[in-house]
């Protein structure tokens, strides 16, 4: 496996197609279309994927250490699979619909000005996770420890309270729905 250190990569540099398993420290992807690319067993430590497609990548046992995600698309990206020993990652203005995060560790993770319509969340732990103008629309949260996690500007979820641990949870007031939709109580 190849050693990478930062290193940049742009649309010209990678592709889904030239892409080859190693190691990348402090590396930059910018614009890179690594869609449906096999990433397994490859290590990110550090890095930067700004205005990228990672959709539909294989993720078996990859590791994504300090990762930041920003401006990019992650269609059906399975963290579920990657490595969990080190994960940990944050987002900023990505798409990240039909995502699964199932349980996983995910503490303190930032999630900003993302949407994540239909990301399964069944079991992870979500403690002191942000949602900052998030769409959750139809995200799965059951059996989630959501202990002080932030959805006060979060939009569209729906979340059970009987399924999910929420000690110090916060929501805006407009935001309660969300929390009844289960129960079918109305508030006007």
């Amino acid at each position: 496996m190849e050693y990478f250190f930062e290193k940049n990569f742009d649309t010209r540099s990678l592709s889904s197609k030239n892409f080859k398993k190693g190691e990348f420290e402090n590396c930059t992807f910018n614009g890179c279309d690594l869609s449906s690319a096999d990433l397994s067993e490859s290590k990110f430590i550090g890095c930067v994927f700004e205005n990228c497609n990672l959709s539909m990548v294989k993720t078996g046992k990859t590791l994504f250490n300090d990762v930041l995600f920003k401006s990019s698309k992650l269609l059906g990206l399975r963290f579920d699979r990657c490595s969990t020993s080190g994960l940990r990652v944050n987002f900023d203005a990505c798409i990240l619909d039909h995502t699964a995060f199932g349980g996983l560790s995910l503490r303190n993770t930032q999630f900003k000005n993302s949407k994540l319509s239909s990301a399964d969340f069944t079991g992870a732990d979500l403690t002191a996770v942000v949602f900052e103008t998030c769409n959750l629309s139809d995200a799965l949260f059951e059996n989630t420890n959501l202990e002080k996690t932030d959805f006060r500007t979060a939009t569209d979820f729906s979340i059970d309270p009987s399924k999910n641990r929420m000690k110090g949870a916060r929501f805006a007031l407009e935001s309660v729905p969300g929390l009844l939709r289960h129960h079918q109580i109305d508030i006007e």
